[in-house]
């Protein structure tokens, strides 16, 4: 409830005893004290109600009862209760990010945010909305949006409700680990984890446990993200959240498989796909997805991962993350490439299917750094996702024996970027520019809390994007044209700039 404009009226003793179900971990129950607010009641008690049974069945998992009861709040909203609109709007948008829809989660936060710039005060709701903004960038792989998003929520956050400051902070937390700051991201979590401990949310607490963990074990630390892992896994267990148990199940199944338990893994993994199933989370089902293909990879079900890995792709699509979609179709390529690899007399078809994922997926993932704001992100992203699948681009170029492809790796890869002059921006926190700073140890002067806003107003540095490759010209033929062409339309990205140069 805290930080999403979710609110009980101290005059009525069901909406009062709902909020107080929800502090107590009794998400269920708040919802049906929340429901029976809400019946028979007068138009601003019954869209006062509803907003927060929406926002109870969202955390439950019923996300689509969620959209339901939100847009019935907005529809009997009466004229004088027009400042619940916002926090209707930005409780919506959040039911939609589970959903995957996210085109209408960005509407409904954008409708909110025009409705907060009035003046209008509005308690913490600017707040939720900016939340609710990052966790959207978040969702679609923007990260410098992501950073900027959070470093202006952390100040807004700051100035009209510092105790909430630990959402914020995980949302940087987020962003940084994206970008490689992995040592920094685990510092943010840890001390909007005691943020949230001083302030006595819970909830909050036990979100951020998970995505403390999940933070761990996606760095190999998996000792030390158990303990984290599983006080978290029994909070949402006890208050019955599918969802939240779903993700802590795939944490689970891809700790077992890091450990090399496969059964364990299937057997997790399974549990969290049923769980979103039954959430309506597809965009977390397709996730799980792709974890169950890596496992029938390995036992050498290559048919099982690749109906799995369409599946996912096809949601992926669906909602409009190409990137997504560049992503899987590397890994898919990764795997074929694998198994042609490992046999003796490789199938000539599908070395031709992994070149056809393999050189469009690895274009479009390499074009993603021309996105970034500054040389340091740029050169984790190459290093860390480009690299490889540029690197498996050549080795599929290489075995097919197309040496005319293999030249135009080379030359695509030695063409020069220029600056994009107009995009200088003030200094801001945005830009995440972390690589100057030692991860911070703990200041005994002060609280955790103060160390993390202090460290969010330095990791601050100019950002200069530079524009995307050139297409590059040799004898009137351009290089790759066809990959390039057949990349941008099937991942919706663009990847060479308009300029062209003659080789």
């Amino acid at each position: 409830m805290a930080a999403t404009g979710r609110t009980s009226d101290g005059d009525d003793d069901q909406l009062a005893a709902g909020y107080a179900a929800y502090q107590r971990g009794d998400v269920l129950g708040a919802l049906e004290t929340f429901e029976r607010a809400a019946e028979d009641a007068p138009p601003r008690l019954r869209s006062a109600a509803l907003i927060n049974a929406a926002s109870m069945a969202d955390e439950l998992g019923e996300h689509r009862r969620s959209v339901s009861l939100m847009r019935t709040a907005l529809a009997v909203m009466p004229p004088d209760a027009a400042h619940q609109r916002p926090a209707a709007l930005v409780n919506l948008s959040q039911a939609y990010q589970h959903l995957g829809e996210l085109d209408s989660a960005q509407e409904t936060l954008e409708e909110a945010r025009l409705l907060l710039a009035d003046g209008t005060e509005q308690g913490l709701l600017p707040v939720a909305c900016l939340l609710s903004l990052t966790a959207v960038a978040l969702h679609r792989q923007q990260w410098a949006r992501a950073g900027e998003l959070a470093a202006e929520s952390l100040e807004v956050t700051r100035r009209l409700a510092p105790e909430l400051a630990g959402h914020p902070l995980m949302n940087l937390a987020a962003a940084s680990f994206e970008i490689g700051r992995r040592a920094l991201a685990v510092d943010f979590a840890s001390q909007a984890l005691a943020a949230f401990e001083a302030a006595g949310d819970t909830a909050a607490v036990a979100e951020t446990q998970q995505n403390l963990a999940i933070m761990l074990v996606r760095s190999g630390r998996y000792d030390d993200a158990e303990g984290p892992l599983r006080a978290s896994q029994r909070f949402f267990e006890d208050a019955e959240l599918a969802h939240r148990v779903g993700i802590g199940a795939k944490t689970y199944g891809y700790l077992a498989e890091s450990r090399g338990a496969s059964d364990t893994a299937r057997t997790r993994y399974q549990q969290a796909l049923d769980c979103f199933d039954k959430a309506g989370a597809v965009l977390d089902a397709a996730d799980v997805r792709l974890r169950l293909a890596t496992v029938a990879a390995a036992e050498h079900d290559l048919g099982l991962a690749e109906d799995l890995l369409a599946m996912s792709y096809e949601v992926y699509a669906g909602h409009g993350l190409g990137m997504h979609c560049a992503q899987l179709d590397y890994w898919h390529a990764e795997l074929l490439h694998r198994t042609i690899e490992a046999d003796p007399h490789p199938d000539p078809a599908m070395l031709s299917r992994a070149l056809a994922l393999a050189v469009p997926a690895a274009l479009a993932i390499d074009a993603v750094r021309h996105t970034l704001p500054n040389g340091n992100q740029r050169e984790h992203w190459h290093r860390t996702v480009a690299e490889p699948a540029m690197r498996l681009a050549f080795q599929c170029a290489a075995r097919t024996g197309d040496g005319q492809l293999v030249t135009d790796l080379v030359d695509s890869r030695c063409a020069g970027t220029s600056l994009d002059v107009d995009s200088v921006t003030q200094p801001r926190v945005a830009t995440l520019e972390f690589e100057l700073l030692d991860p911070p140890v703990a200041d005994e002067s002060g609280p955790a809390l103060q160390l993390g806003t202090a460290l969010a107003d330095v990791a601050a540095a100019a950002g200069i994007r530079v524009n995307p490759p050139p297409r590059l010209s040799d004898g009137g033929r351009i290089i790759l044209s066809d990959y390039i062409i057949h990349a941008e339309q099937r991942y919706g990205r663009l990847i060479r700039d308009d300029r062209v140069i003659v080789l």
